[in-house]
């Protein structure tokens, strides 16, 4: 039996469609990336975040070369701060990934750490970077991040999790 993928015209073995539903099956954390690149400044959802090295304290961002977030990323001076979300701040998490650019800011108490990236203070926790590197890979840059200032806001706050494309909580007391 020949699987379309065994096709010697199909220029992909795995199409778009079914990566996707491949990937929704791994539960990722909710953040805020936050980007500041002269005077101006951007936010988006991403769940594409991962620790790369504790010394020194590196983190990566992965971000769709078609996003405007993208764009500033790519400018010498550009700095980011990642904000992990607490279960209850899935509206934050849908006003930064569909909000028009003037209102993601509109909501949260916000302000800065060492590099000047917007931090969101209510976070579950937040980390302020300096761009260490970029990689393009396919559609999309990996940015790792040097890790100039960080602050866990509450230690027992739960984070938002996103699974099977909806929002979930994590159950149990966690000990």
């Amino acid at each position: 039996m020949e699987t379309e993928a065994a096709r010697p015209n199909n220029p992909t073995p795995v199409s778009p469609e079914e990566f996707r539903d491949s990937l929704c099956r791994f539960p990722s954390g909710v953040t805020l990336v936050t980007v500041k690149q002269g005077e101006t400044v951007h936010g988006l959802t991403v769940s594409a975040f991962a620790s790369v090295s504790v010394e020194p304290p590196l983190v990566a961002v992965i971000i769709d070369s078609r996003h405007r977030a993208h764009a500033l990323l790519e400018q010498p001076d550009a700095v980011f701060a990642v904000n992990i979300l607490h279960e209850d701040q899935d509206h934050l998490s849908d006003r930064f990934a569909q909000a028009r650019e003037e209102d993601r800011f509109a909501e949260g108490r916000w302000s800065t750490a060492v590099t000047g990236a917007p931090v969101l203070e209510d976070a579950g926790a937040w980390l302020d970077c300096r761009i260490h590197s970029r990689s393009r890979a396919g559609s999309h840059t990996i940015y790792i991040g040097e890790v100039q200032a960080t602050r866990v806001q509450d230690p027992e706050a739960r984070p938002l999790v996103y699974w099977n494309r909806a929002y979930r909580r994590l159950e149990g007391s966690g000990a």
